[in-house]
């Protein structure tokens, strides 16, 4: 048995998960927090047999989709102790991060 770990985009966030469920898999959500822009995540967990993992991450990658925001990058002001200045910066976000791992026990109670 296999875990799969999905963190994507609070905006592709229910539409994964409405398409793994069509798919058959049961799915597990919860709210997370990313680390470089400190934006709402969500992450996605799907326990599956191995033979089943690339349908999940298939369904995943259809479904989460890259998009460019504008950021504002804080800077320092050269001379001055303390000062910074920000400018927008164009990031790409989405997409999605994919963890699978082996599960050494399941059980459901």
């Amino acid at each position: 048995m296999k875990l799969v770990f999905a963190i994507v985009n609070n905006e592709d966030g229910n539409i994964v998960m409405r398409e793994l469920n069509k798919g058959g898999f049961s799915v597990t959500k919860m709210a997370s927090t990313g680390g470089f822009l400190r934006a709402g995540n969500t992450t996605l967990l799907v326990g599956t047999s191995e033979e089943q993992v690339q349908g999940v991450v298939e369904i995943i990658q259809q479904h989460s989709m890259r998009r460019k925001q504008m950021v504002f990058k804080p800077e320092p002001v050269i001379g001055a102790v303390g000062d910074y200045t920000s400018y927008p910066e164009e990031v790409e976000l989405g997409g999605a991060t994919i963890f699978v791992v082996d599960v050494e026990r399941f059980e459901k109670v």
